[in-house]
């Protein structure tokens, strides 16, 4: 169980929250201290101020030094008891006569930190009160470790998709050297069939059965056609949408018991061009066809319907089946998924590679619901 959940990914989650908590830490340290010492300023800054109303009170005394000398960028408001304006320091000037801007600062001073209250040694009655805001330091420590946390989460993300795009070139060569090598294994037994077939025609007698070998030889042949195509970039050329479908949907109706229905709405349309590749255009047709015939167990209805838009080609592939539960629709186009005892789950799959990869299409389900069947779309751009 805990080798299940220690890979890279895992790893690079556990450092990514190291750095940032380790970030928010130390920055909450760093806040609360200089938080501290802008208090210490605060102080001097309204020590000065009240010493400085001492017409004796020159330069060069300490008084002197702290106004003249002490750089705060804080915004600070000293005011009276009853929050009548005395002076500040850090504020818009030209908004500073405003009661309401006055009011509203003091408001929000007041939320960030307790005012300073100084009373007069020997004037009770005279109470001063300074409120202050925070300068750039702090909150340029305050918001790090959010900006922290905004770079780690980039680099996560970026680390992830190059590792998937990664991951898809590695699969995509390992489709396309798979399909490869199966065209090619497959292309040397199919030549020796034609080669055997020929030989068979010179033989009386064989009249019945060379017609079914050439059938099964022609299939092996377009076997070979599509991993080829798959196996490298497909060439696209107009072909019409309604030919290729109603072939594989006879191609299908012969090998489907006669409790199958079939029905093709092509919206009596006769030609609908569009840019595919034939051979593995066929083989997305097929493959919908035969996933939908092993859903009914031998008895039902499969539609496929088609809807000509301005810029697309919409095809979907209706069938009254078994139907997909909800935890594996997100499944159905990942290899190795299937739900039938034999078979290595890879129709779906190819045929996802298929539509995607090579026609830039889409492929999906639109709604399936056990026991009532399955709608699997279909969607083409014309302009590819």
């Amino acid at each position: 169980m805990i080798k299940e959940w220690i890979n890279w990914r895992t790893i690079l989650v556990i450092v990514a929250i190291c750095i940032v908590g380790s970030t928010i830490f130390y920055s909450n340290y760093l806040e609360q201290k200089i938080a501290k010492e802008e208090r210490q300023k605060i102080e001097q800054w309204a020590e000065a101020i009240k010493n400085n109303s001492n017409p004796n009170i020159t330069e060069t005394t300490l008084t002197g030094k702290v106004l003249a000398e002490n750089s705060l960028d804080i915004p600070i408001l000293l005011v009276t008891e009853n929050d009548s304006l005395l002076d500040y320091k850090n504020l818009d000037s030209t908004k500073i006569l405003n009661k309401n801007y006055v009011v509203d600062k003091i408001n929000s001073f007041k939320s960030l930190h307790p005012p300073l209250v100084w009373k007069n040694p020997f004037d009770s009655t005279q109470i001063n009160k300074v409120y202050y805001g925070e300068g750039k330091l702090l909150n340029e420590v305050r918001y790090y470790p959010i900006v922290q946390l905004i770079v780690a989460a980039l680099f996560i993300i970026i680390l992830v998709t190059a590792q998937r795009a990664n991951f898809k070139s590695t699969q995509n060569q390992l489709w396309a050297g798979l399909a490869k090598e199966t065209a090619h294994q497959l292309g040397t037994p199919v030549s020796s069939l034609q080669g055997w077939i020929e030989m068979l025609k010179e033989v009386d007698g064989n009249e019945k059965i060379i017609p079914e070998l050439e059938k099964d030889v022609q299939r092996l042949l377009l076997i070979t056609d599509r991993f080829g195509k798959i196996g490298s970039k497909p060439i696209l050329e107009e072909k019409n949408i309604i030919n290729q479908i109603s072939s594989m949907i006879d191609y299908i109706k012969k090998r489907a018991g006669a409790k199958v229905i079939f029905e093709f709405d092509n919206n009596s349309r006769n030609n609908i061009p569009v840019m595919i590749c034939p051979p593995l255009f066929d083989w997305v047709i097929e493959n919908l066809l035969k996933n939908a015939l092993d859903s009914m167990d031998g008895k039902g209805k499969i539609k496929v319907a088609i809807l000509d838009q301005s810029s697309q080609i919409i095809i979907d592939v209706i069938d009254t089946g078994k139907g997909i539960s909800k935890q594996n629709l997100a499944k159905v186009f990942k290899p190795g998924f299937t739900t039938k005892k034999r078979g290595w789950g890879l129709g779906l799959t190819l045929t996802k590679r298929i539509v995607e990869e090579y026609h830039k299409g889409q492929i999906y389900i639109t709604q399936s619901e056990i026991g009532k069947g399955s709608t699997f779309r279909i969607v083409l751009n014309k302009n590819v």
